[in-house]
């Protein structure tokens, strides 16, 4: 006799899948919702566990821990931060107008998510900061960044009196400023501050005539 195993067709095989999706993005939403009310700290596994409506046995079985939880969910963030990005760049022009154009999709988001977002934000930034999966989402968010500014050398319209890694590091730390006034204070002015920083990139950016990059002092040993 065939085994469960054996006579699984993948008709079946394809609706377990979507099952166990299903399952899994119920357990994200309900703890994105449960954190962003009280606070990743805060809440409890059986909580989430309550509030997605399965036993805790199930949540077990897709994180072993609250910590991958809120991992995943901060990999979420990235992974949309990175989509807003690309939709930037898929309208085209100049890399001034593809910066501009993507401060202005961040505030858009921004002002959608609302205040509770914003420390479900924080909190998820703050647990996440020291983990070792941190380096890779930097490198990822750096390495985009630096492949918008490449296409801008190759097109004339960006500064090549540095490095593009040295670029990417003036505009990510720029971003992150902003994201992080956003995380600390109260009303702040998001869309006007997103604008404002987006036209300073684009002048400091821009390719100048006769600008070329400055020499490397030479360090001289003591004697």
């Amino acid at each position: 006799m065939a085994s469960p195993a054996s006579r699984a067709t993948p008709e079946s095989t394809s609706r377990r899948e979507r099952r166990v999706r299903e399952v899994h993005d119920r357990i994200v939403s309900a703890a994105m919702e449960r954190f962003s009310v009280e606070g990743v700290e805060s809440v409890k596994i059986d909580e989430i566990c309550a509030a997605a409506d399965i036993a805790q046995k199930t949540f077990f079985n897709h994180f072993p821990t609250k910590q991958h939880l809120v991992r995943e969910i901060a990999e979420g963030f990235v992974h949309d931060l990175l989509g807003i990005l690309e939709a930037a760049r898929r309208e085209g022009g100049t890399t001034a107008q593809q910066l501009e154009r993507f401060f202005a999709l961040v505030a858009t988001e921004v002002e959608r998510a609302g205040p509770m977002q914003r420390s479900l934000a924080l909190e998820v930034i703050r647990l996440v900061h020291d983990d070792d999966t941190n380096v890779e989402k930097s490198r990822q968010v750096y390495g985009a960044f630096g492949a918008l500014l490449r296409d801008g050398v190759r097109a004339g319209d960006t500064t090549t009196a540095y490095p593009v890694p040295v670029l990417s590091e003036i505009v990510v730390g720029v971003f992150n400023t902003l994201m992080l006034n956003w995380l600390g204070i109260e009303d702040y002015p998001f869309r006007a501050r997103a604008t404002a920083m987006a036209r300073f990139l684009a002048g400091a950016l821009r390719a100048r005539k006769g600008l070329v990059a400055p020499a490397r002092r030479r360090v001289s040993g003591g004697s």
